[in-house]
């Protein structure tokens, strides 16, 4: 497995150079885009890792599956489903245009930046602490990775620069879709999308998924088979944003990806997978690292379909 990572990293270097790092978020666009990383964690708790895997990055929207498996953890999923839908979307994940003619001004899907502002808001919690540690507490664990923090310099860039994220969640008020304060459910938003991590850390959320619930690491459950199931399924159908369809034909697995250049890739019942890119293509993934998942896809046959 080293030497096939190794290989695949090498073949796909190139394509870094046709990507760009995000600058919508001035602190983002400091990140190396020429950084390409893989880690592979089994269920059998075996690890592979290849290129600049050790790169840290901010988690940005990987995060919205942490944020989602609490809310559904909090809530059942019916309940979850009058806020919230999980119906895949051609648009941008930023647009604010189907908050207002589509679905009864519901979010699409939870992977989407309005979905996963109103995921957050059913994450249990009394005040924005709360909520914020409620989902920082279960990202430690699950990665087993006690020292995960925030980036405090992404943190402030995404919050002085997030009149977008503003619009889409003053809609959702306007809607009730949210009733908490609009500002301290951002600063959460703001907050998660900022956590520091490395592609050992995205595996092991992937790993996670792969093996139903319990942690590769220690046998221990911490979710349900069907939470985990519901969120594989929407990972698939619109975890790649706009571009969720044709990932699906070409690498054919669950997976997530973030602005920051991560993209987790789930194998079920076999393993997770993390890659780091900070050059992007046009829809906001990575441009690298989707071609590194093609690869390994095709070589060992992972696609589901």
């Amino acid at each position: 497995m080293k030497d096939l990572l190794d290989a695949i990293v090498e073949n796909n270097r190139h394509w870094t150079q046709y990507g760009n790092v995000a600058t919508y978020i001035p602190e983002l666009s400091k990140g190396n885009a020429h950084a390409l990383g893989v880690y592979v964690y089994d269920v059998d708790g075996n690890e592979y890792s290849s290129g600049d895997y050790d790169v840290k990055f901010t988690i940005q929207s990987v995060s919205k599956i942490v944020s989602f498996m609490c809310a559904l953890m909090d809530n059942n999923f019916e309940k979850l489903c009058t806020k919230i839908s999980v119906a895949p979307t051609h648009d941008g994940f930023n647009s604010i245009v189907n908050l207002e003619t589509k679905n009864s001004h519901k979010p699409l899907n939870p992977m989407i930046n309005s979905g996963a502002i109103a995921t957050i808001s059913m994450v249990k919690g009394d005040t924005p602490e709360d909520k914020f540690n409620r989902i920082l507490d279960f990202m430690k664990k699950i990665t087993n990775n006690p020292n995960i923090n925030i980036n405090h310099d992404v943190y402030h860039s995404e919050k002085n620069t997030g009149d977008r994220n503003r619009a889409l969640a003053y809609f959702m008020k306007s809607t009730r879709i949210i009733g908490d304060d609009v500002e301290w459910i951002l600063d959460v938003y703001f907050k998660l999308c900022s956590m520091e991590v490395t592609c050992k850390d995205i595996a092991y959320i992937g790993a996670l998924l792969a093996n139903d619930g319990v942690l590769p690491f220690n046998g221990e459950r911490v979710t349900t088979k069907d939470i985990c199931k519901i969120v594989k399924a929407v990972m698939t159908t619109c975890g790649m944003y706009d571009g969720s369809g044709e990932f699906a034909v070409s690498v054919g697995v669950p997976a997530k990806s973030g602005v920051g250049g991560g993209i987790v890739a789930v194998v079920p019942k076999k393993m997770g997978i993390g890659v780091v890119g900070p050059a992007l293509d046009k829809k906001g993934n990575s441009i690298g690292g989707i071609q590194i998942l093609k690869d390994l896809s095709n070589r060992l046959d992972l696609s589901i379909f």
